[in-house]
């Protein structure tokens, strides 16, 4: 069994240590929620502040040309598509990833009218399935079906997540994706749990949509993103047609006219200051070799495991290919124990209904974190540290 020594020597040897001091991490914190907000970048204040103080400040409303306000969208979108395998002009930024899964399947659908059934996951993240509910609510005459019955040869469109956000378990994405096809399906990914923290490569989907806010640390709210295939950049249809999609916005025409190209899939005015995080926090990602962020990324969680033992039921998958950055357990009393956990300084969440979740960022989590982590752990455990009263009471947030 690995012991701190051992892990301090595997961080004095890990390439992306330097990465670590980039970000802020309180004293006394072990941090492995990477996977639902990021850590925050050292970097983010001081270009939020030049956002705020001088470009809204001293130039007003000329920020939208002076300080390229109007062309956040697709600058920030060209800097994200080597995060997911594809190239410029393909990515677009702005907005919540649950109103660009809304415009993915909503655009999907327009290019099979023949079809009638959109195959989702019934355990995906609640806004993928909330919003396929919605939208076949809405269109009416849709059959929602369940991933599980693996059935595409009707449907219009498939959406899918890489990373199951329970779990950590992973999908194949060329494979699905060739599945799809090979049916007459299109095909919808949320990177939500990949992007950041794997190699990624949707240059053969028709869609994907994606946050900036877990592993790509862009901040709380920070804008998604939307990738749509070139194939379909003349055909698609935005059926969010806001003002910054249309061909000329500024000539103010009384009829929507669509962009050419991935602008046709911008909505409106872009979050400028939650734009200058996301730039500060890419700033660091250009830099980042990603195959080493995978490497890193499954020595931890493996270390993890190991660590952890037989202490708690394994939700993730056992091998370390088939997972995300994620390791999850299952546990009747989920909830106080991850109270008790983070009370003692580390830091996972809990999802219902039994599911301790944590998240390793390669860029900022050590080995010595996690020896850390499942030492406090075991000892929540093994001492019954979370029969506590106080650790039953639910916050609104878990």
């Amino acid at each position: 069994m690995p012991d701190r020594h051992h892990c301090l020597a595997l961080d004095a040897d890990d390439p992306l240590r330097a990465f670590r001091d980039e970000f802020v991490l309180p004293e006394g914190v072990v941090y492995l929620v990477g996977n639902s907000l990021g850590a925050l970048p050292r970097r983010t204040a001081e270009r939020v502040r030049r956002t705020v103080e001088d470009e809204w400040g001293k130039e007003l409303v000329g920020g939208w040309n002076t300080a390229g306000w109007y062309d956040q969208p697709l600058r920030a979108g060209d800097r994200i598509a080597p995060l997911i395998g594809v190239g410029p002009g393909q990515v677009v930024a702005g907005n919540t990833t649950s109103i660009a899964i809304f415009q993915a399947l909503a655009a999907a659908l327009r290019l099979r009218p023949d079809r009638r059934v959109i195959v989702s996951e019934v355990h995906n993240f609640p806004t993928d399935h909330y919003i396929v509910q919605g939208l076949a609510g809405l269109l009416g005459g849709y059959e929602v079906r369940d991933l599980a019955e693996r059935r595409f040869d009707d449907a219009a469109v498939v959406l899918l997540s890489e990373v199951d956000y329970r779990t950590g378990a992973r999908q194949d994405v060329p494979a699905v994706t060739a599945e799809a096809h090979a049916a007459g399906a299109l095909i919808v990914w949320d990177l939500c749990h990949s992007a950041g923290v794997m190699e990624v490569d949707v240059s053969e989907a028709d869609f994907a949509v994606g946050c900036t806010y877990k592993y790509l640390n862009a901040g709380p709210g920070a804008p998604a993103f939307l990738y749509v295939n070139p194939r379909h950049h003349a055909t698609a249809e935005n059926v969010l047609s806001g003002w910054f999609a249309h061909a000329e916005p500024f000539a103010f025409e009384e009829g929507f006219r669509p962009a050419e190209g991935i602008r046709r899939f911008a909505v409106s005015t872009p979050h400028v200051v939650s734009f200058a995080a996301l730039e500060a926090a890419l700033d660091i990602w250009e830099r980042v070799p990603m195959a080493q962020v995978r490497a890193k990324s499954m020595a931890l969680t493996s270390l993890f495991v190991e660590l952890v033992g037989d202490a708690l039921e394994l939700a993730s998958p056992a091998d370390p290919q088939a997972r995300g950055s994620q390791v999850s357990f299952r546990h009747p009393d989920g909830y106080p124990v991850m109270r008790a956990l983070i009370d003692r300084g580390v830091h996972g969440d809990f999802r219902a209904p039994d599911i301790l979740r944590f998240g390793f960022a390669p860029l900022y989590t050590s080995y010595t974190d996690v020896h850390d982590a499942a030492a406090t752990l075991l000892e929540v455990l093994g001492e019954e540290l979370w029969r506590q009263e106080k650790y039953a009471r639910r916050l609104s947030v878990t």
